[in-house]
């Protein structure tokens, strides 16, 4: 696995809980008084997010997602709302129990093209995450495992580069290589929770950490990829 050195790329703290909608309830109305929701909200406070992750044959990031490994590695394409035009490769790994993501646009084509298992662009760009991406999918096999689908509202608040989000509705694809349709049918992957999320660079303020509080939970280790392989 490619390990990216810390100078490169900013690594974030994650704390990650799963919540039932009565404390969604009590947490948001409290997240709306204090912070200011992120530019990408829409008329309602909340958007869209469409993810489709890739794995190998033996389910690699799966299995050290689910076994906590200190050190691994998801490969996605994301899209927010409807608007498949706006698309990002990401990588998200792990390391030393710290977050970091890189990220680079994909026109509608190449990602087409990444789906129709078409990769020589990828090495042709010259541009290092895509290369990665191909010397994986050429190694490792990797290929489009599942969609990860969910209604998010987002917080931010500048101290510590702190960001908070409810990630709702929590919902799987059927399909894989139907993730540039928006109006593909999803499959609900648990009832009544919300996954809490809280993200920060050096510092989490005292303001954010008593905001966020809801009694009786504790930090776990909580994967919306893996609540939807489950459907596999």
């Amino acid at each position: 696995m490619t390990i990216i050195p810390p100078n490169q790329v900013t690594l974030r703290h994650e704390l990650k809980h799963q919540i039932n909608l009565r404390e969604d309830l009590v947490l948001s109305q409290r997240l709306r008084k204090l912070f200011p929701r992120d530019q990408y909200a829409g008329e309602e406070g909340s958007y869209r997010v469409t993810s489709l992750y890739f794995d190998t044959p033996y389910d690699d990031a799966l299995r050290e997602k689910v076994d906590g490994v200190n050190r691994r590695e998801k490969f996605r394409l994301r899209y927010y709302g409807k608007d498949t035009s706006f698309l990002r490769l990401e990588k998200k790994f792990k390391q030393n129990g710290l977050c970091g993501k890189r990220s680079v646009r994909l026109t509608t084509e190449q990602a087409g093209r990444l789906l129709a298992g078409e990769y020589a662009f990828l090495l042709e760009s010259g541009e290092p995450l895509m290369v990665e991406l191909y010397s994986k999918l050429q190694g490792k096999l990797l290929r489009p495992k599942t969609i990860v689908c969910y209604d998010r509202e987002a917080f931010t608040y500048g101290p510590g580069n702190v960001r908070v989000t409810l990630d709702r509705n929590i919902r799987s694809g059927l399909g894989q290589l139907d993730f540039l349709n928006p109006e593909l049918f999803y499959l609900r992957t648990l009832e009544e929770i919300t996954v809490l999320e809280v993200k920060y660079d050096a510092f989490l303020p005292d303001i954010v950490r008593m905001a966020v509080q809801v009694p009786g939970r504790q930090a776990s280790a909580c994967s919306k990829y893996a609540l939807c392989r489950r459907f596999d």
